[in-house]
């Protein structure tokens, strides 16, 4: 079986070089026996690497919005990359989702609740595309043509969807925490999931 994260960057979902903070433990979580460095990045493993793809859709949402709050694009890039940026956000975000849905939240919901059909993570995604699809269907009228580009109302496509996509994007890490993993997983099945 493919690896998921590998698909996603073979479909060109790009990820930051390194993850957040949202991936690092915190105090309150750390009720378990304390970990080794070797079992914290066991059990880490997946919070990080998601996180880096989650970052990179945080930096290119805030260069979005930023430009719709400010009412103008970013330094010397045009209207034609400004809207192409934010359909690959849309295109990429859709993919990402798509590849959690089919590869890694099965695998996951065996054991852990937050990844089974119809709780909160999936619920999100949902959500998500709802403001997402009418985002992209705006975008792509904008780039043929058929309307003229307005900020106010790209922002309040953004906003439509936005604190939804913020909460679930650290929500998911948070799941996939060494914390919160090593209460449903034992190290050996972490180094066997498929991802």
């Amino acid at each position: 079986m493919e690896q998921p994260f590998e698909k996603m960057a073979e479909e060109g979902v790009p990820k930051c070089d390194k993850p957040s903070e949202v991936s690092a433990p915190k105090k309150e979580d750390q009720d378990l026996p304390k970990m080794s460095p070797q079992e914290f990045r066991v059990y880490n493993r997946m919070a990080e690497h998601m996180d880096m793809f989650h970052e990179n859709f945080r930096r290119t949402w805030n260069l979005l919005y930023g430009a719709c709050t400010s009412g103008k694009r970013p330094a010397g890039m045009s209207l034609r990359a400004f809207l192409n940026t934010g359909l690959e956000f849309c295109h990429h975000l859709t993919v990402h989702h798509t590849i959690e849905e089919q590869h890694i939240f099965p695998v996951l919901a065996r054991k852990m609740p937050a990844f089974k059909q119809e709780l909160e993570l999936l619920t999100q995604h949902k959500l998500i595309h709802n403001g997402l699809e009418k985002f992209e269907g705006y975008l792509e009228q904008c780039r043929v043509g058929e309307r003229e580009l307005r900020l106010e109302e790209m922002r309040e496509l953004l906003e439509g969807f936005g604190t939804v996509l913020w909460q679930h994007l650290d929500d998911e890490v948070k799941q996939l925490r060494a914390e919160n993993m090593r209460r449903f997983w034992s190290a050996e099945e972490m180094r066997r999931l498929p991802m």
